[in-house]
């Protein structure tokens, strides 16, 4: 599908600090463009943004409840009461439960781990889990990734004896859970500077209040668990902005310097070892082998390899969940043929504004949500997969698109929920079977009427023009101190245009679907390399020597002594065809 290339445009205001930055990049004046793109105002802030210092962290007694929290645990530490860390089965849970587990460590040990089952127990806090604590004498839980919404269930568990203490970043409702304390920006008389924390990070921020009223000023113990952190942002798409661009920094220089033990083992496992990692290896490579422990048999799994400090057991871990990402692998390439082939055939239920909500009762649940994630990108929809549970209810999970708050739009719905809960961009949900078809209805509404046609368009955002020669050394320098990137700091996306093949671009690829390049432009005997996946019908006209403009991403591969630039090519636009993608917006 052809995208709009949106050019992102600055104020009058905005361009006076462009020109007063530039003076600081006088060989690469385009990065001043990306700093006030990303809101930096002055050269400290850019130096802020540049170098991440981990003094820069918020006091986490800034956040409502921390001074609850703690006091709560250090009750429970003096009193040798029994603790059970708490959290949801997916990355950003388990993580979450490692830090909180491995950081007491170092000062109790009176504590278990719990994760629930996704398929017994279902999202969140159990009246199995509660009743479990009970029974081996648990008088303290805390709960991390997930709580914000079990009223019921913490209710329970003060009738038992039990107390809560909930660390969360999910929207809130208006009604909150009677726990002891409850640690969450998003709640609306918290007055935390920072509103994106992962769980992880809440719990990290929940460890360091700890820290700070026990007097520990050795901050290596928490700094060293940050790798947990940054593996927990990346995997959840949380803005890679504030302090969640803090930590993960500080946790990929640790993920690459001296991970823990488990994380050492997938990395091994994934053939990452040797290569630099990055955001992208943790979203495609780790954090789905993270993940399939909890979708196909037990969150707890991965806790244990995350806990370990025997190689020999991450290594078996490890290696049992690698076939469990293998088996999510087949499962999701499966439902996903299957839930294409619904749409194929009602191609009405996506014309116009729709969204798309199917449901099949043979789905596997752990795996719905990421099919949901797939739909939602094909076909620039909002996106609601649905399946059968063992309470005898739909349950299922949904992701958006662009700009499109679905969160509000599920929450229009809730009269026929039975539960929900989630961010701006996903949500889990479930419901009765019956009322599918009105929620389906009312949900399509919902978004006819609130989305925008840009946000179903699909866009290219483009940062800024580009000629060969600008990428130089010092350009590719100061664009390597924008990294981590990651949601609200994306990688930078360039257009340079009248380009030509220099002759020996050719196709690549099993099916011959990419187009292997080497271009230059008009303005410079630069030759650049590239590389456009499935891209090869722009073959033809490339070849025949003429000009056409193209959109991409400046990557950088490292080898041993020395390093290549490759563009990734994004778009193309051939000139005097508007139907080949252009969509400039300004």
């Amino acid at each position: 599908m052809i995208s709009k290339w949106n050019y992102l445009p600055l104020t009058s205001e905005e361009r006076k600090i462009e020109a007063q930055l530039e003076t600081r990049f006088p060989k690469c004046p385009a990065i001043a463009r990306l700093l006030v793109q990303r809101g930096v105002k002055t050269w400290d802030q850019a130096q802020d943004f540049f170098y991440p210092q981990l003094s820069q962290m918020h006091d986490p007694f800034l956040m409502r409840d921390m001074d609850k929290a703690v006091n709560r645990l250090n009750k429970a530490l003096g009193a040798k009461e029994k603790i059970m860390i708490y959290g949801d089965y997916d990355v950003d849970g388990t993580t979450a439960v490692a830090l909180v587990y491995r950081y007491l460590q170092n000062f109790y040990s009176n504590m278990v781990y719990y994760v629930p089952t996704r398929d017994d127990e279902g999202y969140g806090i159990s009246i199995q889990s509660i009743d479990y604590a009970a029974s081996i004498g648990v008088k303290l839980i805390i709960v991390l990734d997930c709580g914000i919404k079990a009223i019921g269930e913490i209710s329970y568990a003060k009738s038992k004896g039990i107390d809560f203490i909930v660390c969360d970043h999910h929207v809130p409702d208006d009604e909150l859970p009677p726990a002891v304390a409850i640690l969450n920006p998003k709640l609306k008389d918290d007055k935390y500077p920072f509103k994106e924390l992962s769980g992880c990070g809440v719990g990290f921020k929940f460890m360091q209040g700890f820290a700070k009223s026990n007097g520990i000023t050795n901050f290596y113990d928490l700094e060293s668990l940050l790798d947990l952190c940054v593996v927990s942002i990346a995997a959840d798409i949380v803005p890679i902005v504030g302090e969640n661009r803090i930590m993960a920094c500080y946790g990929l220089k640790r993920l690459n310097s001296n991970p823990n033990v488990g994380l050492r083992s997938i990395i091994k496992l994934c053939g990452l070892s040797n290569k630099e990692l990055t955001i992208s290896d943790i979203i495609f490579k780790i954090g789905p082998r993270i993940n399939a422990s909890g979708r196909m048999e037990s969150g707890t799994e991965s806790v244990e390899l995350l806990v370990t400090k025997d190689s020999a057991a991450a290594y078996e871990i490890s290696k049992r969940i690698d076939k469990y990402n293998k088996d999510r692998k087949e499962l999701d390439r499966q439902i996903t043929e299957e839930a294409n082939k619904i749409i194929e055939s009602h191609k009405n239920q996506i014309k116009g504004k729709k969204p798309i909500v199917i449901y099949d009762r043979n789905w596997h649940k752990g795996i719905i949500g990421i099919v949901a994630s797939r739909l939602a990108e094909l076909y620039f929809r909002p996106s609601v997969v649905l399946t059968y549970d063992d309470n005898g209810l739909a349950t299922g999970s949904s992701r958006s698109v662009r700009g499109f708050n679905i969160y509000a739009a599920i929450k229009s719905t809730r009269d026929l929920l039975e539960t929900f809960g989630g961010h701006t961009n996903a949500v889990g949900l479930s419901l009765k079977e019956e009322n599918i078809d009105e929620f389906r209805r009312r949900l399509t509404d919902y978004v006819e009427t609130h989305i925008e046609t840009d946000q179903i368009t699909p866009q290219i955002d483009v940062d800024c023009e580009l000629g060969f020669e600008e990428i130089n050394n010092d350009f590719l320098k100061y664009l390597r101190l924008f990294n981590p990137f990651g949601p609200d700091n994306p990688k930078p996306v360039f257009v340079t245009k009248n380009v030509y093949d220099f002759g020996t671009s050719k196709i690549v690829g099993k099916k011959m679907e990419h187009i292997k390049f080497e271009l230059v432009d008009s303005k410079s005997e630069e030759i650049m390399n590239g590389i456009a996946f499935n891209m090869a019908t722009y073959f033809d006209y490339i070849k025949q020597h003429k000009p056409f403009d193209i959109c991409y991403t400046v990557e950088e591969n490292k080898h041993r002594n020395s390093s290549s630039v490759q563009l990734q090519i994004k778009g193309i636009r051939i000139h005097g065809d508007q139907a080949a993608g252009d969509g400039h917006a300004s």
